[in-house]
């Protein structure tokens, strides 16, 4: 199974890359799929990739979505 990510891009910097917010963690990604990526964008990141820029709704809409998982998770909430 693969996961790519929503993740929101902070700092676009030299060769194709950029630096995004993954939850409150800064990671250096690679831009080199895309064109056209601004600071602010969401973009889905796979594998240190970002694959495709992403609607800012939709985003943290997903975002608060994996926040709420994880609460409850955290919260004893999930079976194991």
């Amino acid at each position: 199974m693969c996961l790519a990510l929503p993740v929101k891009v902070i700092e676009v910097g030299a060769n194709d890359t950029a630096i995004v917010d993954l939850g409150g963690v800064k990671k250096e990604i690679s831009l080199a799929l895309l064109s056209d990526v601004q600071v602010g964008d969401y973009v889905i990141l796979h594998v240190g990739y970002a694959l495709t820029k992403l609607d800012p709704e939709e985003a943290e809409k997903t975002l608060a979505l994996f926040a709420e998982m994880n609460a409850e998770m955290a919260a004893g909430g999930a079976a194991a």
